[in-house]
C-alpha cells in the first residue's frame, strides 16, 4: 500500500475546492521567460484574488529553451490553480494561443502576454466590461513605453494597413490582450487554420466587442521575442488571412502594364516608320527585364498564397503535445 506525502495530500486538497469550472482562465503563452514568470505568477494571482471568483492560470510552454518549463512545474506544484500545456516544440505564439484557448474551462478567458508588458491589473476592468455584457473585450494601447521610434513607427503602418486591406475592421493599436466569452471562445476553437491571426479571428467572429484602453509597460526582464523576421512572418499571415488585395493587384497591375506596352509599341512603331530614330536593342532589354522583374514579384505572392493552401490541405495538427500539468482528473 503506498501512502501519500504531505504535498500530495494537500494538492488533492486544493483540487478538491475547486470548482470543475473555473469562472475566469488566464491563457498566458511562455517562450523563455524565466526571469519573468514568477513575478507574473504572482501579479496574476494578486489581481484575481482580488477579484474574488474562482480562476486558473493556463502556461503554454511554447518550446522555452532556458529554464521557464522548470519553473511552471514549480508553480503547478504549489499552486492547483496553474495548469501546464507543454509543447513538444516552438509552434509559434499564435499557436500557443490557440492551445490555451483549446484548454481553457473558464466562463470568461483572458488572453495575456507572459512577460508583464500588458498589464494584469487591467484584467479587472476587461471583467467589468464582460459583466455588463460584453462577449469580446479588446484592450488598446493608449501608450507604449519602452519601445523604439521604429517598432512604434512600423506597428502603426502596420495597424493602418491592415486596417484598409483586410475584410474585417481590426481596431487600430490592438494586441491579443483581450477577454473572450465562453460561447467566442467554442467559436474560435472550432476555426483549424494553419497560417493564424488571432486578433483578426476574434474580431471576425463578430459579437458584442468593447474597448479597454490602457497603457502598454516596457519589458520586465528578458529580450523581444518578436524581431524583424517574425514581425514580417506575422504580418503576411495577417494580410493573407482576411485580405485578396495583393492577388488583385497582380491583375489589376498586369492589366496597366498590357495596356502600356500596347500604347509603346504603336507609339515605338509610328517613330520608327516616319523618323527612323529608334535604333538598337537597349531599350528592349529594359523593357525585357522590368516585365521579367514584375512577373516574378507576382508569381511570388501566388506562391504565398499557393502555399498557405498546401498547408491547410495537408490537415496537420496545429501544435504537439507532450506533457499536461493538470490538478483536475479530466482533462482535454
Amino acid at each position: 500500500m503506498v501512502v501519500p506525502s504531505d504535498e500530495q495530500i494537500r494538492r488533492e486538497e486544493q483540487a478538491a475546492d475547486m470548482p470543475s469550472t473555473p469562472t475566469y482562465s488566464i491563457v498566458a503563452p511562455v517562450f523563455d521567460e524565466e526571469e519573468t514568470l514568477p513575478h507574473f505568477y504572482q501579479t496574476v494571482v494578486n489581481v484575481m484574488e482580488e477579484v474574488g471568483e474562482p480562476f486558473e492560470l493556463v502556461l503554454i510552454n511554447d518550446g522555452s529553451r532556458d529554464g521557464s518549463y522548470e519553473i511552471m512545474r514549480q508553480l503547478h506544484a504549489r499552486d492547483g490553480r496553474v495548469r501546464v500545456i507543454n509543447f513538444s516544440r516552438n509552434f509559434g505564439h499564435q499557436i500557443a494561443i490557440s492551445a490555451g484557448l483549446d484548454y481553457a474551462r473558464g466562463k470568461a478567458v483572458v488572453i495575456i502576454d507572459s512577460d508583464l508588458q500588458d498589464p494584469p491589473e487591467v484584467i479587472p476592468e476587461l471583467i467589468e466590461r464582460w459583466k455588463e455584457g460584453a462577449q469580446v473585450v479588446y484592450a488598446q494601447r493608449s501608450h507604449r513605453r519602452g519601445e523604439t521610434f521604429f517598432k512604434l513607427w512600423t506597428a502603426a503602418l502596420f495597424y493602418r494597413l491592415i486596417e484598409r486591406i483586410t475584410s474585417v475592421r481590426i481596431p487600430r493599436d490592438t494586441g491579443d490582450f483581450r477577454l473572450l466569452d465562453r460561447h467566442v471562445v467554442d467559436v474560435l476553437v472550432q476555426m483549424r487554420e494553419q497560417h493564424r491571426f488571432m486578433r483578426g479571428l476574434s474580431v471576425w467572429v463578430g459579437f458584442r466587442q468593447v474597448m479597454v484602453p490602457y497603457e502598454r509597460h516596457e519589458r520586465f526582464a528578458g529580450t523581444t521575442k518578436y524581431p524583424l523576421r517574425k514581425m514580417v512572418k506575422f504580418s503576411l499571415d495577417a494580410i493573407t488571412s482576411f485580405s485578396h488585395l495583393p492577388l488583385k493587384l497582380a491583375t489589376t497591375f498586369g492589366f496597366i502594364l498590357a495596356i502600356i506596352s500596347l500604347l509603346g509599341i504603336l507609339v515605338a512603331a509610328a517613330i520608327r516608320l516616319f523618323t527612323g530614330q529608334i535604333v538598337g536593342q537597349a531599350s528592349t532589354l529594359i523593357l525585357v527585364l522590368f516585365m521579367g522583374g514584375i512577373q516574378l514579384i507576382f508569381l511570388g505572392i501566388i506562391g504565398e498564397y499557393l502555399g498557405r493552401i498546401y498547408d491547410e490541405v495537408r490537415r496537420r495538427p496545429l501544435y504537439i503535445v507532450s506533457e499536461v500539468l493538470d490538478s483536475e482528473e479530466g482533462k482535454k
